[in-house]
């Protein structure tokens, strides 16, 4: 049977950059088997597919995948499948803007959608988990040799490596400067030793970087277990990189705003706006959001695949 896809560059507001994404829009009778075939036949980050709501609270039930697994939960695919839907008036936009509901995985996840003279230019999304830590890391000495990096490139302190989920785990590595960040040359073999089995298998470098223009922090993201060597825009371990930097940040009541700069190593800049509420010095909720670009669209052949 043949299905209809879209394709989307995900943060960003020029066509190739930001992060790929193929959106099913219509994906009823698709299986999990038939579903885990085409996410590894486009060899994206992630592909989502995008059914029907099973309870009449939500707009639809969004099914993500990497060209590995299936996901509980993605920022980049649940951004672009609101930016798809609104851009194809599957879900158009009232009066410019649209708040939608989506069911996944991680549960209720909440997008609102902007643009002008009905066409999306902005979606953000609302975390759907408040921010869990992990266990300890490993050393800093195995960290930097898995990065290819010398231990002083690494901070310490305060700012030691953490893992944060926020419905997906990351391993959040801070480094001394962008420099060190685009040195980064992941060691899969150490990897394999150090995080294969780890609560938190991926792994997220960043630095501070003050001569961004447009950007706060400038981060690389590699998630071997997903099938994903190097990923553009990473919206759920922005999500998670709120967590870590906001349980840091001095504020105890109010919102605080980071631009986050990703992909520039691999010639997909991406830019993404990360916000975190406090109030009494707790995290209230989580915020990330970017532009969006509609690149294609086209008919795929599925054959059926017994489940």
């Amino acid at each position: 049977m043949r299905y209809k896809f879209y394709t989307a560059d995900v943060f960003t507001d020029k066509i190739f950059g930001g992060n790929q994404l193929a959106v099913f829009p219509y994906a009823e009778g698709l299986n999990s088997q038939q579903m885990q075939k085409v996410a590894a036949e486009f060899n994206l980050s992630e592909v989502v597919f995008v059914f029907v709501p099973r309870k009449p609270e939500y707009h639809r039930y969004l099914r993500i995948f990497t060209p590995k697994t299936e996901l509980p939960f993605a920022g980049h695919p649940t951004l672009g499948a609101a930016y798809v839907l609104t851009a194809i008036q599957d879900i158009p936009l009232i009066n410019n803007f649209r708040s939608i509901v989506f069911e996944e995985g991680v549960g209720e996840v909440m997008v609102n959608v902007s643009g002008t003279n009905g066409v999306p230019l902005y979606s953000e999304l609302t975390a759907a988990q408040l921010p869990q830590f992990g266990p300890e890391p490993p050393p800093l000495a195995a960290l930097a040799a898995m990065l290819s990096l010398d231990v002083s490139d690494l901070l310490t302190g305060d700012n030691s490596p953490q893992a944060v989920s926020c419905g997906l785990p990351f391993l959040f590595i801070p480094l001394r400067n962008p420099d060190a960040v685009s040195r980064v040359k992941l060691n899969r073999q150490l990897w394999e030793e150090l995080l294969a089995s780890y609560w938190a298998p991926h792994v997220y470098v960043f630095a501070d970087n003050q001569n961004l223009q447009s950007s706060k922090f400038q981060a690389r993201m590699f998630a071997p277990a997903l099938g994903v060597d190097e990923d553009p825009a990473t919206g759920s371990a922005a999500t998670a990189l709120a967590g870590y930097l906001a349980t840091r940040h001095q504020l105890t009541d109010g919102t605080i705003i980071w631009l986050v700069e990703q992909g520039i190593e691999m010639g997909r800049p991406s830019l993404l706006k990360v916000q975190a509420d406090k109030k009494n010095g707790f995290i209230q909720s989580i915020r990330v959001g970017g532009a969006s670009v509609l690149v294609g669209e086209g008919t795929m052949e599925i054959p059926a695949i017994n489940s």
